[in-house]
């Protein structure tokens, strides 16, 4: 029996799942907590903070206070170290190296047996089995999956434990069903140069009968123009007739999106969206030409949520699912089967729908400029970037911004740092509609641009500008990314350098 014919039959299960959470969805986050806390009372951590005498969740918000990274950091270093039963029964073998990018460290995230298995490949398997339900002559599992991912290297931290990108993770621990319809082979996924992976991926590709592809928008468009020019001249169409989706994730997609149908221009291929991080699969889109996506709400996964303009980090008052409010920016707090206990993840959210739970990403907890009063967001620059380039004919690889300081009498402004695939012709006309589209989506900002804030500044960068950055950090390609919003010039004066 053809892949494709399994796969459509085995789904019909877990879509009938998925339709009970989102008519259920308090019950069933409840059910999480319950289970959670359950399986981790006899750990070092719930011992601590005594999850067997923890009737309800008032008591939970009461006696364990939310964490960072920092905060449950030594937890983590005693995990790699090998002890058992500290943050999840058992002993963790798996831990994700986080992809930030605003220092040279990174975190090493625990990832359970169960979070791999529940979570991780949970969502993964969820979003095949919705694309099939929304798209019922699919034919995926009858060509390759091209998934471009970060170093997945694996590194050994002690006897039995390694660390490693998330992607690395999942190449390690993938089921046979997956590793069959892979692209590139193995060899090649797991070089560590990234660019000559880029160059072998392009080549190797080529004669492959390639359905899906996923990754980061801006990675994967360097993959794409790297296809191209090793096919001399075909387009993407030529080369992968029967291409139909592309899963992407980590950065809001609107501004990437005419660059992808300028190259593929097919009107057979479907985007669908994702958020999955080191710390957990959180949300996928459920329907075809959506731009929000469904909470999954049966992972594993307890969620809280601080409304934003109450943040005041770890001393924030936190809610439940039961007390969101739509259009409503909250930063997002998890506690996990991977053995995170009420964690900061450091990414914002807004409710698009409450029945079902369905929500968009707007950008960090500390990625924003805030320096004159004008709270501005991701979300907001995503935007105004996005209707700058539709109305200049430009199109953009990376982008950053920063506040310039009042000095003196001077006013302050906003300094926009752009890296252009096709610039505009305009300079004065783009940063005119930038600047229009954010006083029209945030009224502090229109407010600060009569009273203190001088016309956007912008540097057209050279090409390249960003990728050099982050090569000197260690971090160029795979899930790394650009931070967007500064609220101080460290690094846009190392970029302008």
């Amino acid at each position: 029996m053809p892949f494709d014919t399994i796969f459509s039959w085995i789904i019909k299960k877990r879509i009938d799942q998925i339709e009970h959470f989102t008519f259920n969805p308090i019950i069933t986050q409840n059910g999480v907590w319950d289970s959670l806390l359950d399986r981790a009372k006899e750990t070092e951590f719930g011992k601590q903070y005594g999850f067997a005498t923890t009737p309800s969740y008032r008591e939970f918000k009461n006696n364990i206070p939310l964490h960072t990274y920092e905060d449950i950091f030594p937890y983590i270093e005693k995990s790699i170290a090998g002890e058992e039963n500290i943050l999840w029964p058992g002993k963790t073998q798996w831990f994700s190296k986080s992809s930030g990018t605003t220092n040279a460290k990174s975190k090493l995230i625990p990832v359970t047996q169960e979070a791999i298995q529940d979570c991780h490949y949970k969502g993964g398997k969820d979003l095949l089995s919705i694309y099939y339900h929304n798209n019922p002559g699919a034919k995926l599992f009858s060509g390759k999956h091209l998934i471009l991912g970060g170093n997945t290297s694996v590194n050994q931290l002690n006897e039995g434990s390694y660390f490693g990108d998330l992607s690395a993770i999942i190449v390690k621990n993938l089921p046979f069903w997956a590793e069959i319809r892979r692209t590139p082979n193995r060899q090649i996924t797991l070089m560590e140069n990234w660019e000559e992976k880029i160059l072998k991926m392009a080549e190797s590709s080529l004669k492959e009968d390639v359905k899906i592809i996923a990754g980061v928008p801006s990675w994967m468009l360097v993959l794409l123009n790297k296809i191209i020019e090793v096919a001399e001249g075909k387009t993407i169409n030529e080369i992968w007739p029967n291409l139909e989706l592309y899963m992407h994730g980590g950065v809001n997609f609107d501004p990437y999106k005419p660059q992808f149908d300028s190259i593929i221009n097919s009107k057979k291929l479907n985007y669908y969206q994702t958020y999955n991080a080191s710390e957990g699969f959180f949300s996928l889109q459920n329907e075809n030409k959506t731009d929000d996506m469904l909470l999954m709400l049966d992972y594993g996964i307890f969620y809280e949520f601080i409304p934003m303009n109450e943040f005041d980090g770890t001393n924030s008052n936190a809610i439940s699912l039961e007390e969101v409010e739509l259009n409503k920016n909250y930063a997002l707090v998890i506690s996990t089967n991977g053995g995170l206990w009420r964690y900061l993840v450091g990414d914002t959210v807004k409710f698009t729908s409450l029945s079902p739970f369905k929500i968009k990403v707007t950008g960090r907890t500390k990625h924003f400029i805030n320096a004159f009063g004008e709270e501005l967001i991701i979300e907001n620059t995503d935007i105004a970037i996005t209707k700058a380039c539709e109305r200049t004919g430009a199109s953009f690889k990376e982008y950053t911004v920063a506040p310039i300081y009042i000095l003196g009498k001077e006013k302050g402004a906003h300094e926009w740092a752009i890296e252009f695939v096709n610039p505009p012709q305009n300079n004065q006309e783009f940063i005119a509609v930038l600047d229009e589209t954010l006083k029209s989506l945030n009224s502090d900002y229109e407010a600060k641009r009569i009273l203190i804030l001088e016309n956007p500044v912008l540097h057209v960068l050279p090409k390249n500008t960003f990728d050099s950055w982050l090569k000197t950090k260690g971090k160029l390609g795979g899930q790394n990314k650009i931070p967007r919003l500064s609220n101080d010039r460290k690094l846009m004066e190392e970029i302008l350098s």
